[in-house]
């Protein structure tokens, strides 16, 4: 378009000039180092046109390779692009190997290869290709080495995807230590640690994870009850300093109920009733957890008399609570006022029966020589379990 409005506009001006040139083409003498050349105007004229247009053909001609070249790359970019699109359609669809194929093929012209063979290693990965899978992965880094926290963090996902647990840790230390302190791998660590439920190594990464704000509040929090209370079993089943372990909780974390009840287990299991005791009666006098309720009238000091009397306190102002009556049954079974003891008992279950509280009820008709009473409160309790354990998923116990 551009050429034929300027070839219209040479034709106009030639036939503008024509009108005066034909009248008197003029004369030209140039006069150049003794050498004469004559020639009229419009030989003069025709000479710089011809000239001009030669030149213009010359940069047009000299700019061609490099224009079929940028022509050819973006035809081949283009259709790269749609081979992109079209491999992670065909893996959406499920057809793995065709979609790894086009994704690879079209990776050399792509405008960014790196994603064309990051989604390569993730379809054969899902061909179980783990060979290739890597094999992509290294040619990513080879394509893109300054995406190497990227691709790391994929290979690392998928080596925990196929439960190759100990490469997936190599590479996320290998991550951690490039990554200069901005915390992607030391995450994904935490959480394979958590998914191994490997403790030990999850609570040294802990505090760093604290300080670096990464991941989120509550699955720290998570992770946290979740290390501490392993710790406080480890304890209370092997031995150690219950109260050292406590205290090297960070304090934000100490108003989990379950790493208090843990705490106060451990400190039970352990020997040290009288500080389980003091721990449980002072957790209970901020916050009323009915675990811990129930936790407390297992505690078998030297004085369950004294404790009877604090349990008895709290259900002056707590006289419908379940839990505190069972509690208070219990203290009165240490006591042997069986009486009392079959009165807060019978209190509790007509609140809220449970199979510990039948368990509980059990022993207690035992003691008084009901034993085919005691027999139904056993089959009641657990009946009751039994129904539980088939609706929900089985919780974890924080008590023996």
């Amino acid at each position: 378009m551009k050429f034929a409005v300027l070839f219209i506009l040479a034709l106009l001006a030639g036939t503008f000039a024509a009108q005066f040139l034909m009248a008197d083409p003029g004369y030209v003498v140039i006069n150049f180092r003794g050498k004469v050349v004559e020639m009229s105007v419009p030989v003069l004229v025709f000479l710089i046109a011809l000239t001009l247009f030669v030149a213009w053909l010359t940069v047009k001609l000299l700019r061609a390779p490099r224009k079929l070249g940028e022509a050819a790359a973006q035809y081949r970019g283009k259709r790269a692009g749609k081979r992109f699109t079209q491999g992670l359609i065909e893996i959406a669809e499920g057809n793995y190997a065709k979609g790894e194929k086009m994704l690879t093929r079209g990776a050399t012209y792509a405008d960014a290869p790196l994603l064309n063979y990051l989604a390569a290693a993730r379809a054969a990965q899902l061909q179980n290709q783990d060979e290739r899978r890597d094999n992509w992965l290294k040619l990513a880094y080879e394509n893109e080495p300054d995406a190497s926290s990227a691709i790391l963090l994929t290979q690392a996902e998928l080596q925990i995807a196929h439960e190759q647990y100990e490469l997936a840790q190599a590479t996320l230390r290998k991550l951690d230590d490039q990554e200069q302190g901005k915390g992607q791998a030391a995450v994904l660590l935490g959480k394979l640690y958590h998914q191994l439920q490997d403790w030990r190594q999850l609570g040294e990464l802990l505090p760093r994870l604290t300080r670096l704000g990464k991941p989120d509040k509550p699955t720290l929090a998570t992770w946290y009850a979740d290390v501490y209370s392993a710790r406080f079993h480890e304890v209370a089943d092997y031995g150690g300093d219950v109260q050292r372990e406590w205290q090297e909780l960070p304090k934000a974390h100490k108003s989990n109920r379950a790493l208090r009840n843990a705490y106060v287990r451990a400190l039970r299991v352990t020997g040290a009733v009288n500080e389980a005791e003091a721990e449980a009666r002072r957790m209970l006098k901020s916050d009323w957890d009915p675990a811990l309720v129930l936790q407390y009238g297992e505690i078998a000091t030297a004085d369950p008399a004294s404790q009877l009397k604090v349990a008895e306190n709290w259900l002056s102002k707590r006289s419908d609570d379940a839990e505190l009556l069972m509690t208070a049954g219990r203290l009165c079974m240490a006591n042997k006022l069986w009486g009392k003891a079959r009165s807060y008992i019978e209190s509790g279950l007509a609140l809220n029966d449970s199979p510990q509280g039948y368990a509980l009820y059990g022993q207690l008709l035992t003691e008084l020589g009901e034993s085919s009473a005691a027999a139904d409160a056993y089959r009641q309790g657990l009946s009751m379990a039994a129904d539980d354990a088939l609706a929900l998923p089985k919780p974890t116990s924080e008590s023996e």
